[in-house]
């Protein structure tokens, strides 16, 4: 879409610097736009891996949780689950990926208020409350690495809708509008020459 501006030597040279601006601006975003891309097909595949181990390792937790009600009654079971004191502290730091905010979590086990009762309880649920301890930092990583991977989705879709505004809209009607401008100063000077020469020659007839 043409811009209405007034065809003089001026707005020419002015749109002339807009178009080289906005065409460094368009290679760089698009630039961008492929490293974005290419970041997060690498991420997808290793969040799907990762994703997959570490459903694989809670089915696990959940079968031994569940065959622990064989040995003991769920009612202890339970009750040991909710008087457990284990707290843990967690601290989410931002950071910039490619212009990108986002959110690192960092965790340390706070030393309970008191220890874990091992009376009256099997080896199992032992078992259980280690593995829920070790897959908690795979947790908080999937976790973060998924929160990463929305917003570098939100990021590539606004950097194509730029691309896509510079490539099809605003380019092109700096281009036209610089063969508008052209084409009036042409008419303006072949008008101004046209008018000299009849001068010259009412001159020249006197």
């Amino acid at each position: 879409m043409r811009l209405n501006v007034n065809p003089n030597r001026m707005e020419l040279l002015k749109i002339k610097r807009r178009l080289i601006i906005a065409r460094r601006g368009h290679k760089l975003l698009k630039d961008k736009q492929e490293e974005l891309i290419r970041q997060f097909m690498i991420m997808i595949k290793q969040i799907r891996k990762d994703r997959l181990d570490l459903e694989e390792k809670l089915l696990k937790v959940y079968r031994d949780y569940v065959f622990t009600t064989a040995s003991q009654s769920k009612t202890v079971t339970d009750y040991k689950v909710l008087s457990s004191k284990q707290k843990i502290e967690i601290e989410k730091k931002l950071r910039n990926f490619m212009n990108i905010p986002v959110a690192e979590f960092s965790y340390r086990f706070v030393p309970p208020d008191a220890d874990y009762e091992f009376s009256g309880t099997s080896v199992k649920m032992d078992m259980v409350f280690d593995s829920a301890k070790e897959l908690l930092p795979q947790l908080l990583k999937l976790a973060q690495e998924e929160k990463r991977l929305l917003r570098m989705a939100s990021e590539i879709e606004r950097i194509r809708r730029r691309v896509n505004a510079l490539e099809y809209i605003f380019i092109p009607g700096l281009i036209e509008t610089i063969k508008y401008i052209t084409m009036k100063m042409g008419e303006l000077e072949r008008d101004a020459l046209t008018r000299l020469m009849k001068v010259k020659d009412i001159v020249r007839s006197h």
